[in-house]
């Protein structure tokens, strides 16, 4: 095997052996796949002392991991171009996938010192994060902190592997949006799947279309209570923003730092009452529509007229233009067809394309939209309703009304990314409803996440290999702060992240109990909001 290695950077700290009645658990989530623990420990105090050689993406590593550490540890950093010496925190750059794994890493702590080895710059910074995890949660009263003697070889067992924000219902500020990445990070997610146009909202700037945000991203006012329930209350204060897009390319970079990929979403042809309300030609039948001031599912959709579809290729150049992602996900749920019964325009084009009906209608909207992205570089996302009429030739279906549409596509050889509301909806209730804050509904606690398998038995090992991974979704109809929004992320992102990350045979309930327990500490420490009592089962109604 010919590989090259490269010290790229060392960590000089005071590494003394500890006595042997020390700590010695190791509290990383995800689980790694392999995990030897020694008998020595090593304290960590002092000086931090960063060499590497000149190869941005291990300088970029460096100065990241720099900013991290210094943030929460009463550490100094000294930076240095001298070559590996023992007693320090040295990565190893080699080019070898076949032994690591393209998000692969090995962690090593002994008698020598900190070694992390992986092929790729994104293996290298999955190191770091265990090795920031251990620090956080190995650090003593006096801030020493105390490292097991260990060994890891890790890797993803998904490809994909994503959280979801909401800002369409309610909006959360650009720092929070970051902090949110930082969680992502912390737990090795590497898809931040960001729902940015709503009924109640479009956030996202637009430039050749500027009523989107000014008129589209305020609404009057805000239900007041639980969506399901009348006579509706309002609240009677204007609420709306959105994102510039010099702050989404701020964003864009910090989560790419993050090895972090953002999948922006543009709902379509339903849930676009905000774009209707700012640009009322768009509608099957002009009309003064409003921002949406309730929740739920509104007749109004895109009509199917070829103007409509040069608007929405516009906006998705600039969202191009803003996201490198590979994958832009376009919606496609909930999509009511009465107002395409009722168009003429929609009725002549089901008439001229040789559609069957309205369902078919939508296929043909999607697959018009898929192309141009193809077109453009690019790959379409939707909800499991794009299934419905003919699937598009190249779509990845994001399965989330149960497993039934990532099944589906998984058996026409599309790849499926697994969201069901039974195990990954993390605006239901975590605990016992009577004692926790408004939600939409439903019970998914702790173990219930925890014990997902996104790979469904009844597909075959061939079929299984188009299921990329999962995601949490988070409906924020009813969290109007950032804190809110921690509480129900908290603990139960982290459960997600081992059914993403580690292989069923390396997972364990009880291992996880324990681990999640040391990192409320990380939650205290890093300041997020947090239900700490996740263990506690819905009491019989």
């Amino acid at each position: 095997m010919r590989c090259f290695s490269i010290a790229v950077m060392l960590l000089s700290i005071i590494l003394t052996s500890c006595n042997s009645g020390d700590k010695k658990v190791v509290d990383i989530i995800p689980q790694p796949q392999q995990l030897e623990i020694g008998s020595g420990s090593f304290a960590l105090s002092g000086k931090l002392t960063i060499n590497y050689r000149d190869d941005q993406s291990i300088i970029d590593l460096a100065d990241y991991f720099t900013k991290l550490v210094k943030t929460n540890f009463d550490l100094d950093f000294v930076k240095s171009d001298n070559d590996y010496t023992e007693n320090t925190l040295n990565i190893f750059y080699l080019g070898d996938i076949s032994m690591y794994g393209e998000e692969g890493y090995k962690l090593i702590i002994d008698e020598k010192g900190i070694k992390i080895f992986a092929a790729t710059d994104k293996g290298l910074f999955y190191g770091l994060q265990s090795l920031y995890q251990l620090m956080l949660t190995n650090k003593t009263e006096s801030g020493i902190i105390v490292l097991p003697e260990l060994e890891i070889t890790d890797d993803a067992m998904f490809k994909y592997r994503g959280m979801h924000l909401d800002v369409g219902r309610h909006m959360f500020p650009v720092e929070f949006i970051k902090k949110y990445i930082d969680l992502l990070a912390l737990y090795k997610f590497n898809n931040f799947h960001w729902h940015l146009t709503e009924d109640q909202g479009w956030r996202i700037e637009i430039k050749k279309y500027p009523k989107l945000t000014e008129i589209g991203a305020f609404r009057k006012q805000t239900l007041v209570g639980h969506g399901g329930k009348t006579p509706y209350v309002y609240d009677g204060k204007p609420y709306g923003g959105y994102y510039t897009q010099n702050e989404i390319k701020e964003i864009v970079e910090y989560a790419a730092e993050r090895k972090i990929n953002i999948i922006p979403e543009i709902e379509m042809p339903g849930h676009s009452l905000a774009a209707l309300a700012a640009y009322p030609e768009l509608a099957c039948k002009p009309d003064s529509f409003e921002v949406a001031q309730r929740w739920g599912v509104f007749k109004d959709i895109y009509c199917t007229k070829e103007e409509n579809f040069k608007f929405l290729e516009d906006v998705l150049t600039e969202v191009m233009e803003l996201f490198p992602s590979e994958y832009i996900h376009i919606g496609g749920d909930e999509a009511p067809k009465d107002r395409w019964k009722e168009c003429d325009v929609c009725q002549a084009t089901i008439k001229r394309e040789g559609l069957k009906d309205e369902h078919e209608l939508q296929s043909y909207f999607i697959q018009r939209i898929e192309k141009f992205l193809n077109d453009n570089g690019r790959q379409i996302i939707g909800w499991d309703e794009i299934l419905e009429g003919g699937l598009a030739p190249n779509a990845t279906i994001m399965s989330w009304r149960g497993t039934d549409g990532g099944i589906a596509a998984a058996k026409q050889n599309h790849y499926a990314i697994m969201t069901p509301g039974s195990h990954c909806y993390f605006d239901h209730y975590q605990a016992d409803p009577k004692n926790e804050p408004l939600a939409i509904g439903g019970y998914t606690n702790l173990e219930k996440v925890y014990s997902y398998n996104p790979i469904p038995d009844t597909l075959t090992r061939q079929e299984g290999r188009y299921i990329l991974g999962t995601q949490a979704n988070v409906w924020t109809e009813y969290m109007k702060t950032p804190e809110h929004v921690e509480y129900m992320v908290l603990p139960r992102m982290a459960a997600l992240s081992e059914v993403c990350w580690t292989y069923p045979i390396h997972k364990d309930w009880n291992s996880f109990q324990n681990r999640i327990k040391e990192h409320f500490k990380i939650y205290k420490e890093l300041d997020y909001n947090y239900c700490d009592h996740p263990f506690v089962v819905e009491t019989e109604k």
